[in-house]
């Protein structure tokens, strides 16, 4: 057996079952929820690369477990809850068939939402070996995220991104055992992140930007990439992205003769009137004003 941490996928190899629902293929970010129809079975299972939550929806079983110490022997049914953390091989043994979820959510992602909570630097965080949890609210938010999975509804990415904060706020609200580093984290941006942050804004103008992806590129927190960015570029994420806006399309209306319009749609604005108005209130002219006077 391998010592190297797997990742959700590959679970089946060890732990032959029936998958029943998958977001494999759904590109969420550092959550992946797989549902199985589990027969009788006795198993030994590699480390996990993610914590893992289990939500028994269907039969009744005696399991018995051991995640690298003494076993633990449980009566569990529909509705109860059972978890694990990280980088430790277990044994399983259930003697009756089960349907199970399984929501795996990394390191980063527990990391991020604690570090939004408590704004210090994580150094590590660890979920008790807890073989049966009666924890309504943790059972539903694995139903919620099934039934996302389920139905593909509209939005539903942004939902199960809700969804798993909440599931991550509960474990380290209620068992997660979370050491941190003694200092704060940083005042301000560093300079390596500052540029990362400068060069996904200049080739992602032409769209919508959010917090959120500026905060992934800088591999830290929305809200300390929400306080810390005036200190970095000297306005706020929004007056910032205005900024580059409209120095990409007084760019374009002086070196090229694309249309206003055009322009409007390249660097990111709703439309040309958006643009307008953007022009007037900060440049003091019009875009058609401004093409004029960089021609005498």
């Amino acid at each position: 057996m391998t010592s190297i941490p797997i990742p959700p996928e590959s679970l089946t190899t060890w732990v032959p079952g029936e998958i029943l629902l998958a977001s494999d293929r759904l590109g969420w970010s550092d959550v992946t929820l797989r549902s199985y129809r589990y027969t009788a079975l006795d198993i030994e299972a590699p480390p996990l690369r993610d914590f893992l939550l289990v939500a028994f929806l269907d039969g009744v079983t005696q399991i018995e477990r051991s995640v690298g110490g003494p076993w633990q022997h449980q009566r569990l049914c529909p509705g109860d809850v059972s978890m694990m953390s990280c980088s430790a091989p277990s044994q399983w043994r259930w003697d009756a068939p089960i349907d199970v979820i399984h929501l795996y959510l990394t390191r980063d992602r527990m990391s991020k939402v604690c570090v939004d909570v408590l704004d210090r630097e994580v150094a590590e965080i660890e979920l008790p070996d807890v073989l049966r949890a009666d924890d309504a609210a943790l059972h539903r938010g694995l139903t919620a995220v099934g039934e996302e999975v389920r139905n593909e509804n509209l939005g539903g990415e942004l939902f199960v991104d809700a969804l798993s904060t909440q599931i991550c706020l509960h474990l380290l609200r209620k068992y997660a055992k979370v050491s941190m580093r003694d200092r704060p984290i940083r005042s301000g941006l560093s300079r390596v992140q500052v540029e990362q942050v400068k060069g996904y804004v200049e080739a992602n103008l032409d769209r919508k930007l959010s917090l959120d992806e500026l905060a992934a590129v800088a591999r830290t927190s929305t809200s300390h990439l929400l306080r810390q960015f005036k200190a970095g570029f000297g306005v706020p994420p929004h007056t910032y992205v205005i900024q580059r806006r409209l120095e990409c399309a007084r760019k374009l209306l002086s070196k090229t003769s694309l249309p206003v319009k055009e322009i409007a749609t390249r660097c990111g604005f709703s439309d040309q009137s958006h643009m307008t108005r953007l022009f007037q209130r900060l440049l003091h002219t019009t875009p058609c004003s401004y093409r004029q006077s960089q021609k005498q």
